[in-house]
């Protein structure tokens, strides 16, 4: 026996060609604010421990990433249009949202309800994109599995807790293996522009992230020269990333017309490549927040490594995307990333002395770059 479902599940979603515009939407962009601040979250348990902390960062920004992505392809597959639609992106959002304060304690006491929170995501999810395809059932089924995983988490403790995150990110992370990329359609513009806007929003969370950290210390020359250090520092990723990539990217994208092979470029450079590109803005945010009071002392703890490690992962990220989306190699951003390693031991002297250093890496890997020739 067939199970009913209402109209608006049952009707039909057309997928809009790349003739026509599909500008992201006010709410998409309200969702988005909500994500950012999840992955901000993931600044404060990094910045708190560069060993543990780093890994429980990248195990929870596995999960966060992998279902961000999938609501990119969901409001590009199924538009909220409808008022109902719309109500059940608030709830997503209401999920976003629980997701994020649980994220600082989430191997700790609020793994609950960082599942509960993915619980929700996930359901929402789910339940709107298979009015665009059938096909996305498996992906479903292995996001719930993920999901029991991640509450199984939470009532363990030890290695069987970073065991059982490990199995949630892979079960979804290989998911598509198994789905395959039929049957799912993607208007080239839109996905380019959400996946740019969550990287610009990133770039301004950061900035908020250091500003959180000065607002706790005496107003004066260090504070402001770290923070204008770390602007510059995010400035010189924003040029890397929307001066030189993102438009080339969406060209390139919008030139693949068969869907199931722009599925995978999607897949390969919008998800995977920028997973070292968000982790390299949340790496940098939490060492430069590290820096200030420091300007003149020794960073330690590990923030100098993360200082010289968020730009070269946000570099080589830039480096696989433009790989996966065939456009010309940058190989000197894999040497600008190599010398900002060279860095490390200004940072073991004095902050300011390395942020000096990490800017004119990156100033100088963009003068000697050509812009032309994308």
């Amino acid at each position: 026996m067939r199970i009913p479902s209402p109209r608006w599940f049952r009707e039909r979603v057309e997928p809009v060609p790349d003739t026509a515009s599909m500008p992201v939407s006010t709410l998409e962009l309200f969702f988005d604010l909500v994500f950012v601040f999840t992955v901000t979250r993931l600044t404060h348990v990094l910045g708190h421990d560069y060993g543990a902390g780093a890994l429980q960062t990248i195990l929870m920004f596995g999960v966060i990433w992998w279902m961000y992505a999938g609501y990119a392809w969901l409001t590009n597959a199924v538009p909220a249009r409808r008022p109902l639609r719309r109500v059940l992106l608030l709830v997503g959002m209401a999920g976003w949202l629980t997701t994020g304060l649980a994220v600082p304690d989430a191997f700790h006491g609020s793994g609950g309800w960082f599942a509960l929170g993915m619980a929700v995501v996930v359901t929402v999810h789910g339940v709107m994109y298979l009015q665009s395809t059938r096909r996305f059932l498996p992906i479903f089924a292995a996001n719930l599995l993920s999901v029991g995983a991640l509450a199984v988490a939470a009532a363990v403790t030890g290695p069987a807790r970073y065991a059982l995150w490990a199995v949630a990110v892979a079960v979804m992370w290989l998911s598509p293996l198994v789905s395959g990329q039929r049957g799912f359609r993607l208007h080239a513009g839109h996905i380019a522009e959400r996946h740019g806007l969550v990287v610009i929003v990133a770039l301004g969370e950061s900035l908020l992230a250091i500003g959180l950290v000065a607002a706790d210390l005496p107003m004066g020359g260090h504070v402001v020269s770290v923070a204008v250090l770390g602007l510059a520092i995010a400035a010189s990723l924003w040029w890397y990333y929307f001066a030189r990539d993102a438009e080339p990217g969406e060209t390139a994208l919008t030139g693949e017309t068969d869907q199931v092979r722009r599925a995978r470029k999607v897949l390969g450079g919008y998800f995977y490549a920028h997973v070292p590109i968000l982790l390299g803005i949340v790496t940098m945010a939490a060492a430069v927040s590290a820096s200030i009071g420091h300007l003149t002392t020794p960073l330690g703890h590990g923030a100098e490594y993360a200082l010289a490690a968020g730009p070269a992962l946000f570099l080589l990220g830039t480096v696989w995307f433009r790989a996966v989306m065939g456009l010309p190699g940058r190989p000197g951003r894999i040497l600008t990333a190599v010398v900002l390693a060279a860095t490390v031991p200004l940072g073991a002297v004095a902050a300011g002395w390395q942020l000096v250093a990490v800017l004119a890496v990156l100033t100088a890997g963009l003068a000697l770059e050509r812009p032309s020739g994308r």
